[in-house]
């Protein structure tokens, strides 16, 4: 089942109006205006999926990217899953200063993460994050522009770091802001805040309980490599995660024992935790689910004897994403935009095209039981019938034994 992920965004400027950042915000429908938060943490978790879902670079386009969190998701593992040098968290005026608070915020700082403080009030119980954060946003919409001007002279006094004036709705109170030295600015005289839908799959709650199970206590990284190529979704999903900016990674990842290896078993285990958060089961995709895992197990099997194991790793992903245009309801094209794949495997999947691609075939002859295309495929590939029936075979052996019903 595909479902539809909601964000908005609104940009944040400079003195000049050039980009600086957007404000990542909650959304829970299309339609939504405004964020209607009943359970923070829900929100703040949607919020790191969907931005994960969506991917840091087309969201971004190089921009930081500020994100409102609470004081549970403060303390929760699913910040570590942003890449740090994309991100801001914005430390919302209802999160409640204590030891702990401070603490948890210095531990997320040395992990090279930056905070601001939002809606900043000058209270003496504020004072000791502001040598913790990097930004501090004021609301210029709710005084009058001399209180305004008072407010951020006294901030200045108290804070070297950058302040964001947020809430400008004219022109008046963007020149008194910047005229006082305020660095940034954000509000509905610049730009409302813009929606976001990104169609996604949701991996099965089975699935991400057993890996994250295995993620804690496996020795062998093969360990887990199998399971979770068992999952569509979770395969995409990881692979989009292996090559996020998270991972300053100098090459791309193709597939499941590569991402593995990358990630490790700490961050692994807190991506799925978040998968786990917002994983959803659903019987009109399971069918589809499972057929796209025997078209991957398919063609790696077809593949054995011409490739090694990484291109028949190519060609299980070639199968397993074949599929993904059905699952979420939208253009191939569109889903793997950001994702990295081997060029054998896009002109597959793209153009029908390339040496994986009459693997492909194959495959999907063998699933529509298309006696005569069979032959024609296996031929042209010079596998006998024999091997295609003992690939079938073993398939349907392999995807029996994992129990995706």
């Amino acid at each position: 089942m595909s479902v539809e992920s909601y964000l908005a965004r609104q940009p944040i400027v400079d003195s000049r109006h050039q980009l600086f950042a957007y404000e990542l915000l909650f959304r829970q429908s299309r339609a939504s205006v405004s964020a209607d938060i009943r359970n923070p943490l829900q929100a703040g978790v949607e919020v790191v999926n969907n931005t994960l879902c969506i991917g840091t670079e087309w969201l971004l386009h190089g921009k930081l990217a500020f994100i409102n969190v609470e004081e549970a998701m403060l303390m929760s593992d699913f910040l570590a899953l942003l890449p740090r040098e994309k991100v801001v968290f914005e430390i919302l005026e209802s999160v409640r200063v204590s030891d702990v608070l401070v603490a948890r915020i210095r531990e997320l700082r040395q992990m090279g993460y930056r905070f601001a403080l939002d809606d900043f009030v000058c209270l003496p119980e504020y004072l000791p994050m502001l040598p913790l954060v990097d930004y501090i946003k004021l609301d210029v919409l709710e005084q009058p522009p001399e209180k305004t001007r008072q407010i951020i002279r006294h901030i200045r006094g108290l804070f070297p770091g950058r302040l964001i004036a947020e809430k400008v709705e004219h022109l008046e109170m963007f020149e008194l802001c910047r005229d006082e030295g305020v660095d940034y600015f954000q509000g509905y005289y610049f730009a409302h805040p813009e929606h976001l839908t990104s169609k996604t799959i949701k991996p099965s709650l089975a699935n991400v309980l057993y890996l994250m199970n295995r993620a804690r206590t496996c020795e062998d990284l093969s360990e887990i490599e199998e399971p979770m190529r068992h999952d569509v979704a979770l395969t995409f999903r990881l692979l989009r995660f292996a090559n996020s900016a998270a991972l300053g990674l100098g090459r791309e990842v193709h597939t499941v024992r590569q991402a593995v290896a990358v990630i490790g078993l700490q961050a692994l285990y807190r991506w799925l935790a978040l998968m786990l958060v917002t994983a959803c089961e659903s019987p009109a995709s399971s069918v589809l689910a499972r057929t796209a895992v025997i078209r991957g197990r398919m063609c790696e099997l077809l593949g054995r004897e011409r490739f090694g194991r990484e291109e028949q790793d190519g060609l299980f992903i070639m199968g397993l994403f074949s599929l993904l245009d059905v699952l979420m309801d939208m253009p191939l094209a569109n889903i793997l935009e950001r994702v990295p794949l081997p060029d054998p495997v896009r002109e597959a999947l793209f153009a029908r095209q390339g040496p994986y691609a009459p693997y492909l075939a194959l495959a999907e002859a063998c699933e529509g039981r298309d006696f005569a295309r069979i032959e024609s495929c296996s031929r042209a590939l010079g596998i006998g019938p024999d091997a295609v029936t003992l690939a079938q075979l073993q398939t349907l052996a392999w995807v029996e034994a994992l129990d995706l019903d």
